[in-house]
């Protein structure tokens, strides 16, 4: 699997006293989602943080919102199902790096400033609010969507699925 996660910011983050490594955060929170979700592939992974002004511009641009917000997921992949990783022979073309094999899952763009504002906010750490961004963010890039109730009980139940087998909780 290729992570690329790139800071644009200066910015690190803290779990209590110490900081944490942000790659391999990204590593275990997204190999835990695809785990989870039965991924038979190797997969690509592109992540940018950035700060609340850059996180505005992205989604201004995008999704034509013109406000900040915590998380953007650019989804590679057209899904049936959630989480169904079957993949026609005519899409192959679109969804795999022809050079590594790696199929395409998407984009995920993290606002610093957002993850220490809601860690802060909810009263946990730094570490959990930015390991549950990208948990939420790679469910969007396994297909999964919370804008009707059913669909936010799934999201919701997968998250805190992960996050709880990675140790990752809220105090």
């Amino acid at each position: 699997m290729t992570f690329y996660v790139e800071n644009e910011t200066d910015e690190t983050f803290s779990n209590g006293e110490n900081s944490f490594p942000i790659e391999e955060t990204v590593e275990q929170v997204a190999t835990a989602v695809l785990d989870m979700e039965g991924c038979p592939y190797e997969i690509q992974l592109n992540v940018l943080l950035t700060d609340n002004d850059g996180i505005h511009a992205y989604n201004k641009e995008y999704r034509k919102i013109d406000r900040e917000t915590d998380v953007l997921s650019f989804p590679n992949l057209d899904f049936d199902e959630p989480g169904d990783f079957e993949i026609s022979e005519d899409r192959e073309a679109d969804y795999f790096d022809p050079d590594t094999g790696e199929l395409i899952l998407g984009d995920i763009i993290i606002s610093v400033d957002r993850v220490k504002e809601q860690a802060e906010s909810y009263g946990h750490s730094q570490k959990r609010e930015f390991a549950f961004l990208v948990a939420h963010s790679m469910l969007h890039l396994c297909g999964y969507d919370h804008m009707e109730e059913d669909e936010a009980k799934v999201m919701e139940a997968k998250q805190e699925q992960v996050l709880a087998s990675l140790g990752i909780t809220r105090d």
